[in-house]
């Protein structure tokens, strides 16, 4: 196969996987959107994890919220809980990479706060621990996932929102991954800001 024939297929795959995930996702980020905006209204915060391509997500979309997506508006309390290298360190040193992001909520989780967890696989020791972690704190949870869900679907509550994208293929789970990132900001926005 020619270079440019595998890149078409690339595109054409993760068109038809936003298509899928489109129809199948709506209902569910519309209300992770409103379970968002509402902390917010109600002073809370938005924590979000993730390791990898997701620690990369995770930091995405804090920094839409601090600064601002698409409209002109003040700054969101969000944090992304992949960030500070010190803190990071410290925990996997003294206690365990597993912990790196139950012991921030912990610290720092309050009730009305929602923590956004991604996770292609659902299998991220650590990214479940943080879920574990704010239910113990009573913040709601967000989970991006895909595939089968892994380990991380049968840890949610009826509270949470669950995203997981019909795909197998990590590539694609990230990339819809972003979309919904995307969604989620302009859902927070227009609750928030209204507008178009």
């Amino acid at each position: 196969m020619d270079a440019e024939t595998l890149v078409k297929e690339h595109f054409a795959e993760s068109v038809s996987t936003k298509q899928a995930a489109a129809n199948v996702l709506a209902p569910a980020i519309a209300r992770a959107g409103r379970l968002m905006a509402q902390s917010l209204l109600d002073d809370g915060k938005i924590f979000s994890c993730g390791n990898g391509g997701s620690a990369a997500d995770s930091q995405h979309f804090s920094s839409e919220l601090l600064n601002r997506f698409e409209m002109e508006r003040p700054g969101l309390p969000a944090i992304a809980l992949t960030t500070d290298s010190s803190t990071l360190t410290a925990i996997a040193n003294d206690y365990a990479y597993d912990e790196i992001f139950a012991k921030q909520i912990r610290a720092l989780g309050r009730q009305n706060d929602v923590l956004l967890a991604i996770s292609t696989s659902g299998n991220s020791t650590n990214v479940n621990r943080a879920i574990v972690a704010a239910h113990e704190k009573a913040v709601s949870v967000v989970a991006l996932s895909g595939h089968d869900g892994g380990l991380m679907a049968g840890l949610l509550s009826d509270n949470d929102v669950e995203i997981r994208v019909p795909a197998v293929r990590t590539a694609r789970i990230q990339e819809v991954h972003l979309v919904v990132i995307h969604c989620l900001c302009d859902l927070i926005d227009k609750t928030l800001l209204g507008g178009k």
